[in-house]
C-alpha cells in the first residue's frame, strides 16, 4: 500500500514537473513570438516602410543616436574643446534651439509638399543634414568652437525634423486606422526606451575606444538610415497641388493658435508648464565634470558614465510604467503637486554625494549614483507625464498636432532657460573644471528653486485627466475654418509623439 502511494505521488511529481517545463517553455515562446506577430501584423495593416520609419527614428536616431551624441558630446566639450562647465551648459542649451522652433517644422511638412511629397522629401533633408554636421566633427580635429556649435545644432536639427516627420506618419495612420493607434503609440515608445538603454550601454565604451569624435563619425550611420527611409516610404504622391494656398494654410494655422492661446484655460497651464521647467535649474555639465574629476568626485571612467545613464534610462521607463497602472487617473492640480514636491527632494540625493555623506555610511559612489540617477529620472518622468496629458487636452480640434507642437516648443523653451539659468549659476559660484568648492551650493540653490513651482499650482485647472478641457467659441470657429481648408487637401494632423528625453 506504501509502495503505491509513493507511486502515486512520484507519477505526479513528475507530471507538475512536465507541466512546469511546458509553462516555462510557453512563456519563453511568448516572448518571442508575441512581438513578432506584432510587429508582422502592424507591417500588413500599414507598410512595413511605416514601421521601418518607427523603429529607425525613435529607436536608432533617437533612442541609440541620441544616447552616443549626449555622451559623446559631454565630453567632446570637456576633453577636445576644453570649455568651463558654465559654459557646456550654455551650448548644451543652443544646441537644442531646433527643437522649440518644432511649429515651423510641423506645418512646412503639413503644407509644402516637394515634389507631390509631404514626408518623403524631410525625411532625405533631415538625414542629409545629420551626416554632413556628424562628418565635419569627425574630421576636424581643431573645429573652432563656434563651427562646432553650428555642427552640433544642425545634428540636432536634423534629428527633430524627422521626429516631426515621422509624428505626422504616425498620426496619418492613426486616423486611418484608428484602432491601431494605441498600438502605434506603443511601438514608438517601446522603439526609443529599447534605443536609448541600448544606446547609453554602449555609449561609454565607444567614447574610450574611439574618442568623442568617433563617435560622431558613428552617428552618420543613423543619419544615413533616416535618408533609407525617406527613399523607402510608401506615400502616394499629390497631383496638381497648388502652392498660391501656403500662404492662407500658414495664416489660417497662426490665427487658430493665438485664438486658442488667449483663453485663460490655456496660457495659464501653459504658464505653470514653463515656469516649473524654468526653475529647475540645469546643473548637470557640472555635476559631469565632477563626476569625472580624479580630485574632489568619485573619478568615473566613460564605461562607467556609460553605465549610469543606461540604468538611469530604466528609472525612466518605470516612471511611465508607473504612472500608467496607478496615477494617470488623479487630478492634474493634485499629481503636479506630489511629483514636483518629489522632484525637489530627490535632488538632495546630489547634496549627500557631493559632501561625500554616502562614503561615511558605507556606500560607495558607483552604486549611490546609479540609485540618484535612477530616482531622478524616475522623478523626471513623473512630473513630466501629466503634464503631456494636460497639453493634449489643450489642444483645439482641426490643428491638433500644430498647437500640441506649440505647447511642447513652450515647454522646450522652459528647459532652455533652466539650461542657461544653470550655466549662470555655474559661472558666479566659479566652478570650474578643476574646482568644484561651491558645487553643493548650486545644488542647494536648485533644489530650493524646484519646489517653488508648487506655489503656482492655482494656474492649473483642478480637472479630472479623463474630462475635457473647455475652449473658447472662437477656438470652435477656427475650427471649422481649418476643416474647410482641409478640402484643399491641407492635412493639420498630429505632429508629435513625445519629448523626450530632452529633459
Amino acid at each position: 500500500m506504501q509502495e503505491e502511494e509513493n507511486k502515486e505521488d512520484s507519477v505526479s511529481e513528475s507530471q507538475d514537473q512536465n507541466e512546469q517545463k511546458k509553462s516555462k517553455g510557453y512563456w519563453i515562446w511568448n516572448c518571442f513570438y508575441i512581438p513578432i506577430h506584432w510587429f508582422k501584423m502592424l507591417s500588413s495593416e500599414m507598410h512595413w516602410s511605416f514601421v521601418l520609419g518607427v523603429v529607425v527614428v525613435y529607436g536608432i536616431s533617437q533612442g541609440v543616436g541620441g544616447a552616443l551624441a549626449g555622451v559623446g558630446t559631454k565630453y567632446y566639450m570637456k576633453d577636445v574643446q576644453k570649455v568651463q562647465p558654465s559654459e557646456a551648459q550654455v551650448y548644451a542649451g543652443i544646441t537644442s534651439i531646433p527643437w522649440i522652433v518644432k511649429p515651423l517644422w510641423g506645418l512646412l511638412t503639413d503644407v509644402v509638399p516637394i515634389l507631390g511629397y509631404r514626408r518623403k522629401p524631410y525625411f532625405i533633408f533631415a538625414g542629409l543634414l545629420g551626416a554632413t554636421a556628424m562628418l565635419l566633427l569627425s574630421f576636424h580635429e581643431n573645429l573652432h568652437l563656434v563651427l562646432a556649435l553650428l555642427a552640433l545644432t544642425a545634428g540636432s536639427a536634423g534629428v527633430a525634423i524627422a521626429d516631426v516627420t515621422i509624428d505626422a506618419c504616425v498620426a496619418q495612420n492613426s486616423i486611418s486606422h484608428p484602432s491601431l493607434a494605441a498600438d502605434m503609440q506603443s511601438l514608438c515608445a517601446f522603439s526609443s526606451s529599447v534605443g536609448a538603454l541600448l544606446g547609453f550601454s554602449v555609449s561609454g565604451i565607444f567614447v574610450h575606444l574611439i574618442g568623442p569624435m568617433g563617435v560622431f563619425g558613428l552617428l552618420t550611420i543613423p543619419a544615413g538610415l533616416v535618408i533609407l527611409v525617406g527613399f523607402l516610404l510608401d506615400e502616394p504622391r499629390m497631383q496638381n497641388f497648388s502652392y498660391r494656398q501656403v500662404n492662407q494654410n500658414f495664416v489660417d494655422a497662426s490665427k487658430a493658435m493665438w485664438t486658442t492661446l488667449k483663453s485663460e484655460n490655456v496660457w495659464r497651464p501653459c504658464l505653470y508648464m514653463y515656469l516649473s521647467l524654468a526653475l529647475s535649474l540645469n546643473i548637470l555639465e557640472g555635476m559631469f565634470y565632477w563626476y569625472t574629476d580624479s580630485k574632489d568626485g568619485p573619478s568615473f571612467s566613460q564605461e562607467s558614465v556609460g553605465f549610469i545613464f543606461s540604468i538611469s534610462s530604466i528609472g525612466s521607463l518605470l516612471g511611465a510604467i508607473l504612472y500608467q497602472y496607478a496615477l494617470k487617473d488623479y487630478a492634474f492640480r493634485d499629481l503636479l503637486f506630489w511629483t514636483q514636491l518629489l522632484y525637489g527632494l530627490s535632488g538632495m540625493f546630489d547634496l549627500i554625494l557631493v559632501l561625500r555623506l554616502n562614503l561615511k555610511f558605507g556606500i560607495p559612489d558607483y552604486v549611490f549614483v546609479v540609485f540618484v540617477e535612477s530616482i531622478g529620472q524616475m522623478t523626471i518622468r513623473l512630473k513630466w507625464m501629466p503634464m503631456l496629458v494636460l497639453s493634449s487636452k489643450l489642444c483645439p480640434s482641426g490643428i491638433e498636432g500644430t498647437f500640441f507642437a506649440l505647447l511642447m516648443s513652450i515647454d522646450n523653451v522652459g528647459l532652455l532657460s533652466s539650461s542657461w539659468a544653470g550655466g549662470f549659476v555655474l559661472h558666479v559660484l566659479k566652478i570650474t573644471r578643476t574646482k568644484f568648492d561651491n558645487i553643493w551650493l548650486a545644488i542647494l540653490i536648485r533644489n530650493i528653486l524646484r519646489i517653488t513651482p508648487l506655489c503656482m499650482l492655482f494656474l492649473v485647472p483642478r480637472v479630472d485627466p479623463n474630462s475635457f478641457v473647455l475652449l473658447p467659441k472662437e477656438s470652435e470657429d477656427s475650427k471649422v475654418d481649418m476643416e474647410a481648408s482641409e478640402t484643399k487637401n491641407v492635412e493639420l494632423i498630429s505632429l508629435v509623439h513625445s519629448v523626450d528625453d530632452n529633459i
